[in-house]
């Protein structure tokens, strides 16, 4: 067997050459893949002949529809997609630490600092914010969501003892909005699982 090919650097031919080498390891391990490849590779191109055939050609006036660099919308797409990047990033670097790391123990509060933070960057924004925080708020805790259990969230502890957990991920789309209003759905629909609201 050929040894792999190692490559970094050119993106194209980095996936050439690992289509190179899987398909160098599947010819070793099994005679009728190669065989089943061979005839998956016709039909592929008989296909494509016949794609090509009803398609019509791209001409010097009809240039293909995708996104250059030298296109100034998406150019200025790409600086302000990097700025709200940027803006953005601490926060999120922050909670991440908070919810994945060993920092807080489940049903522990935050120190204050980070409360402080969570609260300024974050808690303030939330579309529902009067309701989460209620009749006050002592604290922010972080613990296993109550219907999601292995997922960790953060909560508001209010001064009556109650407690409610709440979207970072909410927060952080309504800062988006408010801030960079033209390019925020787009961000937002790039940048954010889709089912989180």
């Amino acid at each position: 067997m050929a040894a792999p090919v190692i490559l970094k650097g050119i993106p194209l031919l980095r996936i050439r050459v690992e289509r190179y080498n899987r398909l160098s390891a599947e010819i070793v391990s099994s005679p009728r893949r190669l065989w089943r490849a061979a005839a998956e590779s016709t039909k592929h191109q008989e296909e494509a002949s016949s794609a090509e055939k009803s398609s019509s050609v791209l001409t010097v006036r009809d240039p293909p529809k995708y996104h250059r660099w030298d296109d100034p919308d998406y150019r200025k797409w790409k600086d302000k997609e990097e700025e709200i990047l940027r803006d953005i990033e601490p926060i999120i670097s922050l909670v991440k630490d908070i919810l994945h790391s060993n920092r807080y123990m489940d049903g522990e509060r935050l120190t204050v600092s980070d409360a402080e933070t969570v609260l300024e960057k974050l808690l303030c924004h939330h579309p529902h914010s009067g309701d989460k925080i209620g009749c006050g708020l002592d604290s922010i805790m972080v613990d296993r969501h109550p219907q999601f259990r292995n997922s960790r969230c953060l909560f508001v502890v209010r001064t009556d003892g109650g407690w409610i957990d709440f979207s970072y991920q909410k927060c952080l789309r309504v800062y988006i909005r408010d801030k960079y209003p033209s390019h925020a759905e787009r961000f937002i629909r790039e940048h954010f699982k889709r089912g989180s609201g």
